[in-house]
């Protein structure tokens, strides 16, 4: 519970009442409303009559309206503490969806949130992630949620959650028999055993299961296979970012979960990003993939110990006939991981995305990729950190032309050579563009700004040509100057860390762009100065204007310094 000194501040100063008075009062004025008639109502309508009934023949009438009528007050009583404890939050009411994300909510705001419930009986998503001081006291909410028995979403991400908590709402799970999506991620109190109080608890039309960085266990491992078995319509398991996940496999909790999968028939989307998965666990996986020909998307990223045994894996996926995104990116991949990988992909006819990025022996195989690819279906295909060549480079110009995305950031090789890439790209098909620490030249910049010309990038969404300080200010001009980026939404020209520059010279061309820029976002310019005159200006461009300006405001001797706002990726 709160202190009285920071419930006054919480409620702007010893003048106003908390919310538990508020409530407290309405809920005495509802009981001494009760003991009254409504005169005012029951006059209202006497007078818009025609006549004066008799008592005799409109008694049973009356209390049958008066009893209508009170529902009804009573159910604008309630809607109307909802939404006033919704704009205290500053959120919006809705009957359907109830979102208070990352809103400090803490444990007597939980409390007067559940007694709220019950005037919600059409909701379908609550969503109440990122509040980290309900940790504990999740049982306040869930014992109301009879209430909303028609709930479909529930997302408790971040919430410090622990095994108490999950207990609590496995118990209530029961009054929710409608749920098809579960999000518990990021709540690291759950691991180590929390998940059995889960066990029997879910139903059939649960779909999703969301337990991204739950600091799961093997012995966890073991009791999610228990539950995926029990699920017959589950489409969607992530358990990523759980590294302990596949630790004591001799104990057998991973392969539980593992060759459980075999029974859950409607899986599309299974992710184990980040899990520990070792050579070893591949064999169970595999086994179970066989008898999964639904699922479309598998993610098992950064899992370093893969390498060396993919061809564990590749002997399965020929059966996921369905599969249109494989997610392998910082794994370490071997030349032979790469080999075999590249010997099943032919038999991937439905694939659209493969990521090997940050995988720095794919540099050398990509002309084989680009000729096992189905490259007319493919949209995403990243290749960033990959050591290219320029023989890997000039292959990878023969998929450009069917991408959505291109992403060649941290090739070294790409500087000097972009004229390969951007003459490959067909109009309004690419939605993203990532030259980030390509070494980009002044020509480099001037080529894109001839492509932009054409209009050859008339849909570009995301455009990062950060940490290229070799670009000249003549180059930044010419881009700007360019026209054609009225659908981009992200840009990104920040420096390096360590580096800093003036963009004085090109900023005049930037300010005479945004205009035909209704789309951007966001602008990143980390690590550039500019002088206060220059700032004012900018700032007064984009001060009606939903943009995101990633910069810093610390002002000193007339000059502004932009700072990082995003840490490097880990990856790199």
């Amino acid at each position: 519970m709160e202190s009285a000194d920071g419930q006054r501040g919480r409620d702007g100063g010893s003048q106003r009442r908390s919310p538990l008075d508020v409530i407290m009062s309405q809920i005495r004025r509802k009981r001494s409303a009760s003991d009254r008639k409504p005169l005012g109502r029951f006059l209202s309508r006497t007078l818009d009559r025609t006549g004066i009934p008799e008592d005799g023949e409109t008694e049973g009438r009356e209390d049958k309206g008066q009893s209508s009528e009170a529902a009804e007050n009573e159910r604008d009583v309630g809607w109307g503490r909802v939404c006033v404890f919704l704009q205290r939050l500053g959120k919006k009411a809705d009957s359907r969806s109830l979102s208070l994300a990352h809103c400090d909510l803490t444990a007597t705001d939980l409390l007067e949130l559940a007694t709220l419930l019950q005037f919600l009986p059409q909701l379908e998503e609550m969503d109440v992630s990122w509040n980290e001081l309900i940790g504990g006291c999740l049982k306040a909410l869930t014992s109301h949620l009879q209430h909303v028995g028609g709930i479909r979403t529930l997302r408790l991400c971040s919430c410090r959650l622990n095994a108490d908590d999950t207990t609590a709402l496995g118990e209530a799970l029961s009054c929710i028999p409608l749920l098809e999506i579960l999000d518990l991620s990021w709540n690291g109190g759950i691991g180590g055993g929390g998940l059995q109080g889960l066990l029997g608890k879910l139903h059939p039309p649960l779909r999703e299961i969301h337990l991204v960085a739950c600091q799961l266990t093997a012995a966890d491992a073991a009791a999610l296979g228990g539950i995926v078995s029990a699920l017959p319509r589950l489409s969607v398991l992530d358990v990523s970012c759980n590294p302990q996940l596949t630790r004591e496999v001799d104990d057998g909790g991973f392969r539980e979960l593992a060759a459980s999968l075999s029974h859950a028939a409607s899986l599309t989307t299974l992710r184990f990003q980040a899990c520990g998965l070792t050579m070893d666990c591949l064999d169970t996986l595999g086994g179970s993939l066989r008898c999964l020909p639904s699922v479309r998307e598998l993610d098992l990223s950064c899992n370093k110990s893969l390498a060396g045994g993919l061809n564990r894996l590749t002997l399965h996926l020929a059966h996921l006939t369905h599969l249109e995104s494989l997610d392998l990116h910082l794994c370490c991949l071997t030349h032979t991981d790469l080999e075999a990988l590249i010997q099943v992909l032919p038999s991937l006819t439905a694939l659209m995305e493969l990521d090997l990025s940050s995988n720095k022996e794919v540099g050398g195989v990509v002309h084989l990729l680009v000729s096992a690819l189905p490259l007319t279906q493919m949209k995403r295909l990243p290749l960033n950190s990959c050591s290219l060549t320029e023989e890997s480079f000039t292959a990878l110009a023969l998929a450009v032309p069917y991408l959505h995305s291109v992403d060649v950031s941290w090739c070294k090789v790409v500087g000097g050579r972009l004229a390969l890439l951007l003459d490959a790209l067909q109009p309004s098909v690419v939605l993203e563009l990532r030259l980030s620490s390509c070494e980009l030249s002044t020509d480099d910049l001037r080529h894109l700004a001839a492509v932009c010309r054409r209009g050859c990038l008339s849909s570009l969404r995301v455009l990062d040509l950060s940490y290229n300080g070799s670009v000249g200010d003549d180059g930044w001009s010419a881009l700007f100057s360019a026209g054609g980026l009225g659908s981009l939404e992200d840009v990104d020209l920040s420096l390096r860390p360590s580096t800093s520059a003036s963009c004085s010279a090109w900023l005049p061309a930037l300010l005479c762009a945004l205009p035909r820029l209704p789309a951007l976002a966001r602008l990143a310019v980390q690590r550039w100065t500019i002088g206060s005159q220059d700032r004012q200006q900018l700032n007064h461009c984009l001060r009606k204007r939903n943009v995101l300006l990633e910069w810093d405001s610390d002002i000193k001797d007339e000059t502004l310094s932009f700072k990082p706002t995003n840490q490097e990726s880990p990856e790199e």
